[in-house]
């Protein structure tokens, strides 16, 4: 009877022994799985790919500065080259027009030349006309000293108003002239090369 007792009691024994065992493979199985996964993270190549980045050495002070004094002198070398063609334009301007102010002061002189010729009638034999013959001469010497320079004479008669060349002191009302043509110019303009030194003054239709 006890052997029977006793065989029952080893029989539970040995069945809680087969559960501890089976319970501590499944702690097994999970702790070996665990591993696994936490071995998957460090070996992820993403992850290694990040760690890398954020080991990266930012740029040395000294470079920076460097490439600072490099632009600043690029800069500086495109301003001085601006500002040298500003100067040679300035300049080439200033040398074409450096005789403008003594050509002004010279043209009232060729107007009263003009004036005096016009006084001249046409007999050529007499006292005025010999006197005045001296003034054609000097007249004209002027006239090719003042083309050599560039001066022209503005063409102003029968040509429509132009206000960037003439200028409109007087009106008058005539037969068969369309409005705004030049009938008369009273006192002649002038072109220093390309730029007006003075403008015609003229008399206009309405």
């Amino acid at each position: 009877m006890e052997e029977e007792k006793k065989h029952p009691e080893h029989k539970n024994h040995e069945h809680e022994n087969h559960k501890h065992h089976k319970h501590e493979e499944c702690k097994c199985h999970e702790h070996h799985e665990h591993k696994h996964e936490e071995c998957k993270c460090h070996e992820h190549p993403d992850h290694k790919h990040e760690e890398c980045k954020c080991h990266e050495h930012p740029e040395p002070p000294h470079e920076k500065r460097i490439k600072e004094l490099e632009d600043s002198l690029l800069r500086s070398k495109a301003e001085f080259i601006n500002y040298r063609k500003r100067l040679e334009e300035e300049q080439s301007r200033l040398l074409k027009y450096c005789n403008e102010d003594l050509i002004k002061e010279v043209l009232p002189i060729l107007d009263n030349f003009e004036r005096a010729i016009k006084m001249d009638d046409t007999n050529l034999d007499d006292e005025v006309s010999k006197f005045l013959s001296g003034f054609k001469m000097i007249y004209c010497n002027l006239v090719n000293i003042l083309k050599s320079y560039g001066v022209i004479e503005i063409d102003g008669n029968n040509k429509p108003f132009d206000p960037t060349y003439h200028e409109a002191i007087m009106t008058e009302k005539r037969d068969g002239v369309r409005e705004g043509m030049v009938l008369e110019v009273l006192q002649k303009g002038y072109i220093l090369k390309d730029k007006v030194i003075r403008p015609a003054m003229v008399k206009v239709s309405e």
